[in-house]
Order: C-alpha cells, then structure tokens, then sequence
C-alpha cells in the first residue's frame, strides 16, 4: 500500500483502483503501449515490455524522487537539440522521430530556428547507483534565449530548483549566457554547467571553463562536456541532475498551492493552465480558486506533458502539471497566479512582475474591411500570448487600427509573422515608439506611448522630458572594442563597465537610452564586429532627456500613423532620412506632392514629388502663342483644383522602410 500526503487515502497499486479524497475513485492511466512494471517507456534503458494494461503511478514518486530543471542558453547553443536528445534518453519519444527541436511546436520557431515559447515536458528515468535502482520523475523546461523572452524564462525558473547552464564550445560565454546565469542565480537555482558542440572543429572547451570560472566562479570540475549532436557525454546529464538539484521543497501535508506557470487557449479543451504543485495535491473534479481573480472553477482534467498532454487524474507536490478548468478566457488565467482548493485559506505565493512592454507599434489592416477579420485573429492570437498588450485606436491617414504593446522588437516581429501564417491576416506596422514621460506647463505628468496623443494644444508646453533606458551588456572579440565604443557613443550610451574576458574577448556593459536600440542597433553592431558581438540588455530608470515630436506632413496635412518622437539633436538628420524614403516609395500624382517632416510650426526638411505633366499642346501644330499659354494656364489651374481635394496614397512599403530609420 502506498499512502498520499492528505489524510486517509488509501491507494491500491495492486488493483490500480484509487481512492483519494471523498467519493473519488478512478484509474491512473497514461495510455501508452509499451509501459513498463516501472512505469517507463519500452523503449528506455533497462526497461522491459509489458502489455498495454500497465499504467504510470505518479504516487511512487514523492518530492525526494522529483526533480525539475529547466535548461538556459544564449541563443542557437544548443538547448532544443539538448531537449531532444533527453527524451530520447529516457523514451519520452521514440529515437528518429524525424521532427529536429520536437519541443518548438511554432511554424515560426522551426522557420527562424528559435524557442519563443517555453515548453515543458515530464520524463521518467531509471537511475543506477551502486548496483541498485531508482526511478525518478523529471521535469524539463525548454526555455527561449532571446532577450525579447526573457519574461518566458524568469516564468520557467520560478517553477524549478536547478538550470543546465549550456555553453557553446566554440562561441564561449556570450551575452546572453550571462543574463539567463544572474536570472537563475538571483532565483538561487543550482546551476549545472555544460558545454555543448565539443564534436565542432572549432571547439575549444578549454577556453570555455575558464570563462565559466572568471565570469561566475564555476568550478571546471563541475563542468559537463556533450555533444547533444552526436550523443556523446550526454549520459552523464541526467545523473548530474539527480545528484547536485534538491527536491522540490513543498509541503505535501499541507494545504493545496499551485503556481501557475503559463497558459494557453485549445479550440476544444479551452483554456490549459500550466501549473506547478508547490504544496499539498491537486485530484480532478476539485473545486479550486484563484487569489488573483478570485473565481472559482472545477477541475475538469488533470496531468503531465509526456510531452503531449497525458490525463493522470492528480498531481502531487513538486509536479508540474496541467489544469483544464473550463476558464473562458487566457485573461482569467494570470501567469504568477496562485490557485488553491477552495473555501481553504493559504498564503499566496510570491508572483511575477507584470510583463513590462518595452515597444509600442500600430497594426492596421492593410484593406480597411478587413478589421473584424483582425481583430479577431488578434484575439485568438493573444489567448497564447497573454504578454501582449492591445489597446484600439483610430488614425486619419489608416483608419481603425489597434495600438499593441511587445517585449521586445523581435516580440513584434514574431507576432507579426504569427498573424500572417496562422490567421492569414495582412497588415500594415507604424513606427515602432518607446514610452516616454512629458510634464506639462500645468502641472500634470502624462506616459505617452503613441506619439499621435502627444498634446496639440499652443497653450499647453512641455517642461520636462522623461525617456527610457537599458542597461545593455556587449561581448566581442578585442579587436572591435574602438568601433563598439564609436558605436554607443553615436548612440548616446553611457559606459559602466569595460573589462576583458580573456585575452580575445572583452565586456562592456552600457546605459543606452531604449529609442536608440529598439529598431537596428544590433544589426549595426554584427556588421561592424563581422557577426562576432553578442547582445543582451535589461530595462533600467527613465532619465531627463531632450524629445520633441517630429511629424511627417503630405501637401500641408500631418500623417498621424508615421509621426515619432526623437532627441531634438537628431531630429534635423532624422527629419532628412524619413522624407528622402518617403521621395522613392510615394508614386507620382496628376498633381504636385509636397513632403515635408516638422517640429511643431517648424519645418525642418522638405522634398517634393513632381506632378506627372500631361501634352497639352500635342495638338497645337502652330498658330498664336496666346492659343498655347490659354491651354497651359487651364491645365495649371486644374492641377491646383486637383491638389486641394486629391488625396495622396501611401504604400505599404513606406510603412516599411521608414522602419529602420532611427
């Protein structure tokens, strides 16, 4: 017999009938051909196949046979492939399965060969030790590496007690690497360093200990050596994770605490909650409550990601799980939320931070009809990303449209894509803006995240200016420290730190405000390091700062949707670059067009698109002069009747180009 932490549940493993709580009795099957007596996959070491009737008991693991460890990188180090190779390992899914990176389950992840989404999934492993054996229970959590989901990553540490630190051997200690370190040191997560790509020509691991030892005081003895390629070293990963993570330290006699981790919207399930049992035990057809919302729900299905979703009917403490609890909306699911058994009482748990939007865009349909049909793929779209924000605005020049705040520029970029390829949207992206903080001459202090609501009013000045900053951390190679520098200077960035990694490698760690950053700095910055720099940046305070708004007007009327906001030392270079773009993607009219870009009443550039000119006097073979200056004056009077109603059309590719202009 074996006994769960709440009172006088008995389970019956030899007729697999359970009985936890009143008047619950059920089985708990994963269906899956091939399971074990252990309950393990027929296709893991040591296993032994057994008919289809065998089950998976999550009671035979309590927290001192639990572990969950997520795996951080920089980004292409290595972490899917890593996963990969894990569930292969322990039989999670079958070897050739023929799907690379089988936790990015995106059509953007696999096209652009990144982890937006953090995944998880649940493995079993057979773990010998000193001619005995153990079965434990693992949780592994893919986490994204880019800066932009870094939010994704800080959401997965908080639901584990160990990270697996991957090193390229190649490329070494790079930007982000020491981000995601400091993320999981600051959580005190146990971190296991590994260096991945040894089979590489180029690899050097070497090197890369000692970068471990001088940038975080790793001990190179600690550090694993694998190729997640070729499957070499991988054996000893597992059993690292076994013996340097602690279990999970929840209380399984206590009180039910879930944290929620993630959630997402299934068209027929509704809203999944990915969830972590800190404390006490989660069985289906439980009444739960929310701390956050504080609604109430019943727990429809319950189970683990092995990795596809596998109903088990409870989860125990130290397990990662998910919850389907009829919720409606992604919006009742508040990731940081703590749920718990209703009419209990229990301290909540320590949440997130709401996400910070760090980069405000414009979307639009590119045909005006079609803004139901946007908003609602806008609608489902965000059901799977609750990190967006969404907000409806109107613009003269675009008509209805939503002003939509992101992580990040990538973010945006993504969630463009995104609407694209999974909704079949067509859409058209203002400039991207930062958040800006202006006081006024009466006093009040207004966040101005669209430079359209910037104040109008002659009467009303601005006193005071607020802009956001970062504090961004650059790793190259030495020989391109004096055009890094050159760079952030141009880019009016504050130097905080510089000091060398190696004897090839230097660190730099800057103030830059975001405005600089946000659209093609770290594009500048692999061109003029040949691909070598590596990026990473946090947001920091807003500083006093010089803004003014720069507007863009087409024959004397002000475009709402390209306006922006920049320092007032670069407005007059800015101002230049956006009309210049604006000259070669606007087409010729029948009548004159004027662009023009100004700072209030003042026009600080200007160019003109001349009028396509019609033959008039094709016909005047000759005759008096006065015939011709008749027909001439008559054409010019039209094209000023033309210019005063006409109206100037914008492709969408000025839209576009004048993206990169910062």
């Amino acid at each position: 017999m074996h006994y769960l932490s709440r009172a006088s549940k008995a389970i019956n493993v030899a007729n697999r009938t359970y009985r936890i709580g009143s008047n619950h009795y059920y089985r708990l099957a994963i269906p899956y051909s091939g399971w074990n007596e252990h309950g393990f996959c027929s296709n893991s070491r040591n296993s032994n196949r057994k008919d289809d009737n065998n089950v998976v008991d999550l009671s035979q693991y309590p927290t001192d046979k639990i572990r969950n460890f997520s795996i951080i990188a920089h980004v292409d180090h290595g972490k899917s492939t890593i996963a990969d190779r894990l569930l292969e390992l322990t039989g999670t899914i079958k070897r050739g399965h023929g799907v690379a990176q089988y936790l990015d389950k995106l059509q953007v992840e696999r096209e652009r060969g990144i982890t937006v989404k953090a995944q998880t999934a649940t493995m079993f492993y057979d773990y010998n030790l000193k001619e005995s054996s153990t079965n434990y229970l693992l949780n592994l959590i893919d986490t994204p590496g880019h800066v932009d989901f870094s939010y994704e990553v800080s959401r997965s540490l908080a639901a584990c007690q160990g990270a697996l630190l991957v090193v390229d051997a190649a490329q070494g200690v790079q930007a982000q690497t020491v981000a995601n370190f400091y993320l999981a040191f600051e959580s005190n997560l146990t971190i296991i360093p590994v260096i991945n790509k040894i089979d590489q020509p180029t690899a050097d691991p070497d090197r890369v200990k000692e970068q471990l030892k001088s940038m975080f005081d790793l001990d190179p003895s600690d550090v694993l050596l694998t190729s997640a390629k070729t499957g070499q070293g991988l054996e000893h990963v597992l059993p690292a994770v076994i013996e340097r993570i602690p279990p999970p330290p929840g209380k399984s006699d206590s009180n039910l605490r879930m944290f929620l981790l993630d959630s997402y919207y299934d068209e027929y399930k509704g809203v999944i909650c990915h969830v972590a049992v800190v404390d006490g035990s989660l069985c289906k057809s439980d009444k739960i409550s929310s701390i956050a919302t504080g609604q109430s729900y019943e727990v429809l299905d319950v189970g683990i990601m092995h990795p596809e979703l596998r109903s088990t009917g409870f989860l125990l403490t130290g397990q990662v799980g998910y919850v389907v609890s009829g919720m409606r909306s992604t919006k009742e699911a508040r990731v940081g939320d703590t749920l718990f058994h209703s009419r209990k009482t229990v301290e909540p748990l320590p949440g997130f931070k709401p996400a910070k939007h760090m980069v405000f865009s414009g979307l639009y349909p590119a045909d005006g009809s079609d803004f139901e049909a946007l908003s609602h793929a806008i609608e489902r779209l965000t059901c799977n990303d609750a990190s967006v924000s969404v907000a409806r605005e109107s613009s003269t020049a675009l008509g209805l449209g939503f002003r939509c705040g992101f992580l990040g520029l990538l973010h945006m970029d993504v969630f463009h894509q995104r609407l694209e390829q999974e909704h079949g949207t067509h859409i058209i992206s203002t400039v991207p803006t930062v958040p800006y903080i202006f006081e006024y001459s009466d006093g009040s202090k207004v966040e101005v995240q669209n430079p359209g609501a910037f104040t109008s009013d002659p009467k009303i000045r601005v006193v005071a200016s607020w802009e956001p900053t970062v504090l961004a951390t650059i790793i190259i190679p030495s020989e391109y420290v004096g055009a890094v520098i050159n760079l952030c200077s141009e880019r009016r960035g504050e130097q905080l730190e510089y000091s060398f990694i190696d004897s090839q490698r230097a660190f730099m760690k800057y103030r830059l405000p975001l405005r600089e950053i946000v659209v093609d700095f770290y594009n500048e910055l692999k061109s003029i390091t040949s691909g070598y720099a590596s990026f990473d940046y946090e947001d920091s305070e807003y500083v006093a700062s010089d803004v003014v708004k720069l507007d863009i007007l087409l024959n004397g009327q002000p475009v709402d949707a390209m306006a922006t906001i920049v320092h007032k030392l670069k407005a007059q270079r800015v101002g230049r670059e956006l009309v210049d773009k604006l000259k070669k993607y606007i087409d010729r009219q029948m009548f004159e067009i004027t662009i023009q870009a100004a700072i209030g009443s003042k026009v600080i550039a200007r160019e003109t698109i001349s009028a396509m000119r019609k033959n008039v006097l094709a016909k005047c073979y000759g005759g008096d002069v006065t015939r011709k200056k008749k027909l001439l004056e008559k054409q010019k009077e039209g094209k000023k009747r033309m210019k005063r109603v006409g109206s100037v059309d914008i492709p969408q590719e000025a839209f576009h180009a004048i993206l990169k202009v910062s």
